[in-house]
């Protein structure tokens, strides 16, 4: 260990002089006479110091001093063991030390097999304790860059999620003869609402990790009308009780076709666009399809999403009607019109209304610039 050293501070040359015969077959020695010589030696051999060896008496600064300032640089003491030799057998004073900082506490006249195995154990002791802080920085660092890099794949399967989501949903709303702005809206709308839920009705235990989940689900709401026949999806009239069930059946079709995408999708994506699939055509009162769940028994993903379908249905152009004005449609979502809904998300409704209005003149002022003015649905 002759890289190492032991910096002896004591005004006391024979003192010095004892405890450096001690230790020079182990450490290199450096003598000081006061805390100010020590100081600066600890400066000059930073990285190289095994343990000091501290008188508390001494002339310029004293023991206690030297380790208060040893605190100020980086608390020293933690990583160099500091064993106060002092003449002072009271308990003040070993109080005194290891409350600034000292590892152990030696006291005059010495025996020196004691003090070659007291500073031996505390060298060792914190070379041990060193050393573990060391393994577990580099342990922190490696698993800091293997969550890094899980990160980057977790962002890279939830963004290969969302465009195999709005990939396959696109092309239900192009066969829909839908704008591909139903689909912004839709999910737009969602997460206005869904914001204005988590605002105001804590108890619903919605997240912005939830919020981004279902907002990115809802897109999969009408995945099973890609099963429903075109002379029943495209009808411009009223569809027959017949041509209704099978238009109903979308939302369990659906479910099949998500079924399918499970091994491609993570989880909790998967079942949340299960869930918005089946249930966004459920009502507060029972009356949805295709299961009546009944109150809270459908959960709130799928409730915001059928009243955002709802209200996007009633603003936008269909292949059997023209748009209503938005002051009409937010009339026959709050008189009832269109299915029941919860006081919760009505209320939502109503106070994401701007928000919501907002939205849809913005995206048809795109659609419109889009299509040079014209609009599908026009004869």
């Amino acid at each position: 260990m002759a890289d190492r050293y032991i910096l002896v501070v004591d005004d006391n040359e024979i003192n010095r002089g004892i405890l450096a015969e001690i230790f020079k077959e182990k450490y290199n020695i450096l003598e000081a006479g006061n805390g100010i010589e020590a100081i600066k030696m600890m400066e000059e051999n930073e990285g190289k110091l095994a343990a000091i060896l501290l008188d508390i008496v001494m002339p310029e600064m004293d023991g206690y001093a030297v380790l208060e300032t040893m605190t100020q640089k980086d608390n020293l003491n933690e990583t160099i063991p500091v064993l106060m030799i002092t003449a002072d057998t009271s308990t003040e004073a070993e109080r005194n030390s290891y409350q600034k900082g000292a590892a152990d506490v030696i006291h005059k006249p010495f025996d020196p097999v004691i003090v070659d195995r007291r500073v031996s154990r505390t060298i060792e002791l914190y070379d041990h304790k060193n050393n573990l802080e060391i393994q577990v920085d580099d342990q922190t660092r490696v698993l800091k860059k293997q969550y890094l890099y899980l990160k980057k794949q977790e962002e890279k399967l939830q963004s290969s999620n969302e465009k195999v989501i709005d990939t396959i949903a696109t092309i239900v709303e192009f066969r829909s003869m839908e704008s591909g702005y139903h689909l912004k809206r839709i999910k737009g709308f969602v997460r206005i609402l869904a914001l204005t839920a988590m605002n105001n009705y804590p108890d619903l235990g919605l997240t912005p990790h939830i919020i981004d989940v279902m907002t990115q689900a809802s897109a999969m709401h009408d995945i099973g009308k890609i099963a429903v026949p075109d002379s029943i999806l495209l009808k411009p009239g009223r569809l027959t009780s017949e041509e209704f069930e099978v238009m109903k059946s979308h939302t369990t079709r659906g479910c099949e076709i998500i079924e399918r995408l499970k091994d491609i999708q993570e989880k909790e994506y998967y079942e949340m666009c299960l869930d918005i699939c089946r249930h966004h055509h459920e009502r507060w009162d029972g009356g949805g399809y295709p299961d009546g769940l009944r109150g809270k028994e459908n959960s709130i993903a799928a409730q915001l999403t059928a009243i955002s379908d709802v209200y996007d249905a009633l603003v936008s152009d269909r292949v059997y009607k023209s748009a209503y004005p938005l002051d009409k449609a937010f009339e026959m979502i709050k008189d009832g019109e269109c299915g029941v809904f919860s006081p919760e998300v009505l209320a939502c409704f109503e106070f994401a209304r701007p928000d919501m209005e907002a939205l849809v003149n913005q995206t048809k002022a795109e659609e419109a610039a889009e299509n040079g003015g014209y609009s599908p649905y026009e004869n």
